[in-house]
């Protein structure tokens, strides 16, 4: 069953939304604030939130940035603002998609399935062998005592977890972390990550259960 969360104060237009994405594995709840919005999402896991940006309590777009601080769920955004300047603003501010109104349901519908078709939700929370990680919440814990953890260690740890059973090569991993424009990065930064990662996770660092190196290619997270 897949959660949706559909933040929409237009009463008319959210139950229409509702009715014509509900059924066939996929659940809706609306709020009508970005308050209870809010608090449903920190209550709950989503697999997707479909967010207005003009609501009464405030903009969208302002909880959208915030939410980017902690939170990976893809999101939607719903307005009316059909300018190239507010599309590439909500993209930019981790929107995944972005639909103006007034738009037919079943475009809606399509663009909800390509969003759940990725799981980047997947592995939001993740337990294993003494593990307990949860990405979205960003809290990690390692045979119940809490592992403080970078940005770039959240990253690659979430990578190598969605992908578990997978090996990621070091070109895939160094280009799918280390995504801010930079035209080099330096390789040894993944060696010290891994060993940062494997240093703070694994029982036994030198024998690591969780991260494995495949020689010559790249990394495994080996613990289904």
């Amino acid at each position: 069953m897949h959660e949706l969360l559909l933040v929409e104060d237009d009463d008319a237009l959210g139950r229409g939304i509702r009715l014509a994405l509900e059924g066939g594995g996929l659940r809706v709840t609306v709020c009508r604030t970005l308050a209870e919005g809010r608090r449903t999402l920190e209550d709950g896991a989503f697999d997707l939130l479909i967010l207005d940006v003009n609501l009464p309590d405030g903009n969208g777009l302002d909880f959208l940035r915030t939410l980017r601080r902690d939170h990976a769920v893809p999101v939607i955004l719903l307005t009316a603002n059909d300018l190239e300047t507010d599309i590439v603003t909500g993209l930019e501010l981790g929107a995944d998609d972005y639909i103006t109104k007034p738009f037919s349901l079943a475009v809606l519908r399509a663009r909800v399935n390509a969003q759940l078709r990725r799981g980047t939700p997947a592995a939001a929370r993740y337990e294993a062998e003494g593990l307990s990680l949860d990405f979205d919440r960003m809290e990690f814990q390692r045979d119940g005592q809490p592992v403080e953890l970078s940005k770039t260690e959240q990253k690659l740890l979430r990578l190598l977890v969605e992908n578990r059973g997978r090996t990621l090569t070091r070109a895939q991993l160094v280009d799918r972390i280390w995504t801010d424009g930079a035209a080099y990065v330096d390789e040894n930064a993944l060696s010290v990550t891994v060993k940062r990662l494997r240093d703070k996770l694994e029982e036994t660092p030198s024998r690591p259960r969780f991260i494995k190196t495949v020689y010559g290619l790249g990394y495994t997270w080996a613990v289904n």
